[in-house]
């Protein structure tokens, strides 16, 4: 059975279970609700709860379970050369993943019979021609060891399929059972059951978004361990050339990288945060309610811009521009991709993260203050001066660092106006590139993964990890020390 039937059959279970349950603890009252323990709907929700998450626990675990299980089955009969190292036995694991999966497509599409894709005794040449026709696995690339043990691979994912299905469906319907015929009694505590579930459910949620994070930052700091057995710490932090070279020989400095990165960061910013603060306190103070209206989402729309047409909106049009206007006649270069054209066109990216921030923040100020100051005969302009802009400032400088965080990890717009030559240098209109994009280009192509020259990225990534942490460390520490709390 498909996945995604067996997960619409064990949903389809739960409500049959919801009910069910429902409908058994009001017979079992006469339908008289106020001598149960719980509405009603508490004993439906406790069947289908019943139902429904220990069959989905049971999924999830067999799904994470079955391939390492059919792997460790199937990987003696790959002998020869696969198996002198890890990296080759990993890479014939993965051939036997594709073509096993391409004698699915080939069975699909008519190229194979579920009896020449099942059957060791199919003439190995037949099959491999018959994939390659198939276009779904190149023919030089199957051997007849990774063939036969791609198609018992396919047996046991079969087997192993119907057996899931069983479990899973077995076990609904015995949670279903269970549920309706023991637990729904009147005296049962339903609604305390269906809490506790619902409070281990937002448990369960919130352990996952913290376990992902503590993962992510694992997982770069045992990659950043192997690479600086590899590399010496001191060269990558101080060193002041980015050279790589698969080859060998590589200068792998930090601080060219770093430099691109601010630098970038810091023209944005001087675009963003004045253009930004100006429009959220002419939006916040000035505009009529039905400009205001038509104005903010129109500022709004810039975020939800793909950053991809940024970076071709500088490629194509702020880059030629300061180029031939401003680069060329100054005799500071003669490039389209410069620093100048990435943080003009990631500035414009940036304006409504201010704006909206800026807005939402100096409108929490109350209109006490504005009317005490307009009582004292305070203009408009020096009440929002004087009294509107100290109070929210906490915020506005919270905004303005989270939106330095989202500059630093910017990628594409970089790649397009900045270029990719890392460099140390003042001059706006030179082109320069940074940390996020040097991540990239480290982990493209065809590397060796346990290189310095790979490795190098987990070391960059880990860096950004710690200053945009930083950042946004800084930004809640002000907003939360310096709030000032109103009446």
């Amino acid at each position: 059975m498909p996945l995604s039937w067996l997960l619409a059959s064990v949903v389809l279970l739960g409500a049959s279970g919801y009910v069910a349950g429902r409908r058994r603890a009001l017979a079992g009252v006469g339908g008289k609700c106020w001598l149960l323990h719980s509405l009603p709907h508490y004993y439906g929700a406790n069947v289908a709860i019943f139902t429904i998450v220990p069959a989905l626990m049971v999924l999830a675990v067999w799904l994470l379970v079955q391939p390492l299980v059919l792997e460790r089955q199937v990987a003696p009969m790959i002998t020869g050369a696969a198996f002198q190292d890890a990296d080759a036995r990993s890479l014939a694991m993965t051939d036997m993943r594709r073509v096993a999966r391409g004698l699915d497509v080939a069975v699909r599409q008519g190229a194979l019979t579920k009896e020449q894709a099942r059957s060791n005794q199919t003439e190995f040449t037949d099959i491999r021609a018959r994939l390659g026709r198939a276009g779904v696995a190149p023919g030089g690339a199957v051997t007849p060891e990774v063939l036969r043990a791609a198609q018992r691979y396919r047996r046991l994912e079969a087997t192993g399929s119907i057996l899931m299905t069983a479990a899973v469906l077995g076990l609904a319907a015995l949670g279903l059972a269970y549920a309706c015929f023991t637990r729904t009694r009147r005296e049962f505590r339903a609604r305390n059951a269906v809490e506790r579930a619902v409070l281990a459910l937002l448990i369960l949620a919130s352990a996952i978004a913290i376990l992902t994070t503590v993962g992510i930052v694992l997982s770069m700091l045992f990659e950043t361990f192997n690479f600086f057995e590899l590399y010496p710490w001191h060269a990558f932090f101080f060193g002041l050339e980015w050279r790589p070279r698969f080859e060998g020989g590589s200068e792998l400095g930090l601080l060219p990288l770093l430099w691109g990165t601010l630098y970038i960061s810091f023209i944005a910013l001087l675009v963003a945060v004045p253009i930004g603060l100006f429009a959220a306190i002419y939006m916040a103070e000035y505009a009529g309610h039905r400009l205001r209206a038509v104005a903010k989402p129109l500022i709004e729309i810039l975020a939800g811009i793909p950053t991809v047409v940024y970076g071709l909106f500088a490629l194509v049009t702020v880059g030629p521009i300061l180029r031939d206007y401003f680069a060329e006649p100054l005799g500071l270069g003669s490039s389209s991709s410069s620093v100048m054209t990435a943080g003009i066109v990631m500035g414009l990216m940036l304006i409504p993260f201010v704006s909206s921030l800026s807005d939402d923040i100096i409108n929490a100020v109350p209109q006490s203050l504005r009317d005490g100051s307009y009582g004292l005969g305070a203009t408009q302009s020096e009440t929002i001066k004087q009294v509107i802009l100290p109070a929210a400032l906490p915020g506005i400088v919270g905004a303005v660092l989270l939106a330095a965080s989202r500059a630093i990890g910017e990628t594409m717009i970089v790649v397009l106006g900045a270029g990719a030559g890392a460099a140390l240098s003042l001059n706006p209109f030179e082109a320069m590139t940074t940390v996020t994009v040097k991540i990239v280009g480290q982990l493209t192509g065809d590397t060796d993964f346990s290189s310095p020259e790979a490795l190098v990225a987990f070391a960059l990534g880990l860096t950004l990890f710690v200053i945009t942490l930083g950042l946004n460390v800084l930004a809640l520490y002000i907003v939360r020390k310096y709030r000032e709390q109103y009446e």
